[in-house]
C-alpha cells in the first residue's frame, strides 16, 4: 500500500508536465517493471483506465516514431469533432440562428433568445444531439459573435437629401472663408437632477459605489435639466445654456442670445451675419413659427443678419454638435449622479478634449411656457427671406421688421 501511495504521487507530479502519449509510456514503463498485474495496480495509482496503461505497454514494444516528440496521437487519432460525426450539424444549427434568410421561419427558436443552451436542445430535438459548448465552438466557426444592436437605419430619405448637406457644407465654407461666426445648435437629451443613476464607470474603493435611487422617478423640488448647446466650429468651443423650464423655440433662441452676448460679440467683434446650423426638428425645427419669430427679435437686437440651413430630416446625428461637444459632455460627467443643478453647470463648464475643445455653461431659470404661437399677421411682418434651394430649410432673416408695400 505504502509503494502505491507512493507511486500515485509520482504520477501526480509528474504527469502534468507530460504530453498525452508520455504519460501513456510512463504507465507502460512502470506496469512492465512491476511484472504480473502491474497494468492493474498502475491504473489504480494513476486514476486511469487499464486500457490506457496496456496501450502505454504496447507502444513500448514498438520502434520509436519519429514524431513522438511532437505528436500525442497517430495522424488521424482522437476524437472526431462533432461536425465531421454529424455533417448535417451545421446547417441545421444555422438555419436555427437565421431562420428569416435560410432557414424555417417556423422555427422553435424564432421568437425567444437564443442562447447556446437553448440552441443545443433545440438541435438534440431535431436528431443532432450536441452540447451548449459544442454549439458556441460552431457558431464561432460559421462566424457568428455575440453582438449589439446598432444603430443604422435613418428611415424614409427625403430624394434632396444629400444635395441639402452639400449646400449646407458650401453655405458654412463661405462663411468661415469670411471670418464670420458659424454654429451648431440642439438640445441634449434631457436628465433628471437628483440621486440617480448615470450610465458609465468611476474611480471609487472596492466595494464602495456611490449610491443612487432604485427608481428614476422624477423629484418635484429638483425638477430637470435641459441643457441646450451651442457649437462654435472655428473656435472649437461649446456654450451650454441649461434650462429648468420647457424646451421651447424660445428657450432655443435665448441660448443662442446668451451665447453672443457672453461669447460670440466678443469673439466675432466685426461680425455682421451669423450661420446656423439645426435639426429640421425639436425646439429649433423649421416648421415652428415661434422659432423664426424669436430669431428675428434677436437679429433685430443684435444686429445680424441670420442665416438658418436645417439639416435634412432623419439626419439629425450628422449635427457636428452631437460628436463634437455632447459626446464629451456625456463623458465628462459619466458615473456622476447629476444631484443638482449647480453640479450639472460644473460638469458641463469641465469639459475638455486634447484637441482644444473648451465650454461655458450657464443656468437659465427663466420660463418659457409651450403653446406660445405666432399669428398668421405677426409672421408677415418678419423679414423673412427663404433660399431659392428649399426654401422650408434655407432661409434668411434680416435685422429689420419687414416692411408692407
Amino acid at each position: 500500500m505504502v509503494a502505491d501511495a507512493q507511486l500515485s504521487e509520482v504520477f501526480r507530479i509528474v504527469t502534468p508536465h507530460l504530453t498525452e502519449r508520455q504519460r501513456r509510456l510512463l504507465y507502460g514503463a512502470h506496469a512492465r517493471a512491476l511484472g504480473w498485474g502491474g497494468v492493474s495496480v498502475v491504473a489504480a495509482a494513476a486514476g486511469v483506465s487499464r486500457t490506457t496503461v496496456s496501450k502505454g505497454v504496447e507502444e513500448l514494444e514498438q520502434a520509436p516514431r519519429s514524431e513522438a516528440g511532437t505528436r500525442s496521437r497517430r495522424p488521424g487519432g482522437g476524437r472526431k469533432p462533432a461536425q465531421v460525426k454529424d455533417p448535417g450539424l451545421l446547417a441545421a444549427l444555422d438555419a436555427l440562428v437565421d431562420p428569416d434568410t435560410r432557414g424555417d421561419p417556423e422555427s422553435p427558436l424564432r421568437w425567444t433568445c437564443k442562447s447556446t443552451r437553448q440552441l443545443a436542445d433545440a438541435l438534440t430535438a431535431q436528431g443532432h444531439p450536441v452540447s451548449h459548448r459544442v454549439v458556441g465552438v460552431l457558431l464561432r466557426r460559421l462566424g457568428y459573435s455575440l453582438q449589439g444592436n446598432a444603430k443604422g437605419l435613418e428611415g424614409r430619405q427625403h430624394q434632396d437629401r444629400d444635395a441639402q448637406f452639400r449646400y449646407l457644407n458650401e453655405r458654412v465654407r463661405d462663411s468661415l472663408a469670411a471670418g464670420e461666426p458659424v454654429i451648431s445648435v440642439d438640445t441634449k437629451k434631457k436628465e433628471l437632477v437628483g440621486p440617480f443613476k448615470n450610465g458609465g464607470r468611476e474611480w471609487h474603493r472596492q466595494g464602495q459605489p456611490e449610491r443612487v435611487n432604485v427608481h428614476d422617478f422624477l423629484d418635484p423640488e429638483l425638477g430637470k435639466a435641459i441643457p441646450y448647446g451651442v457649437y462654435d466650429l472655428a473656435a472649437d468651443s461649446g456654450w451650454v445654456n441649461v434650462g429648468t423650464d420647457h424646451d421651447t423655440a424660445a428657450f432655443a433662441v435665448e441660448s443662442i442670445r446668451r451665447w453672443w452676448q457672453q461669447v460670440g460679440r466678443a469673439v466675432y467683434p466685426e461680425a455682421r451675419r451669423l450661420q446656423v446650423c439645426a435639426d429640421g426638428g425639436g425646439s429649433n425645427g423649421y416648421r415652428l413659427r415661434l422659432w423664426k419669430w424669436e430669431l428675428a427679435q434677436f437679429a433685430r437686437e443684435s444686429g445680424l443678419t441670420i442665416t438658418v440651413s436645417h439639416f435634412p430630416p432623419g439626419t439629425s446625428k450628422w449635427n457636428k454638435i452631437e460628436h463634437r461637444l455632447f459626446a464629451h459632455i456625456s463623458s465628462n460627467w459619466r458615473g456622476r449622479p447629476l444631484v443638482s443643478h449647480e453640479v450639472i453647470v460644473e460638469l458641463i463648464g469641465a469639459t475638455t478634449t486634447r484637441s482644444g475643445l473648451h465650454v461655458k455653461a450657464a443656468l437659465d431659470m427663466g420660463t418659457y411656457p409651450a403653446g406660445v404661437r405666432v399669428s398668421d399677421a405677426d409672421f408677415a411682418r418678419l423679414a423673412l427671406s427663404p433660399h431659392g434651394f428649399h426654401g422650408e430649410w434655407n432661409y434668411t432673416i434680416a435685422p429689420r421688421p419687414h416692411q408692407p408695400p
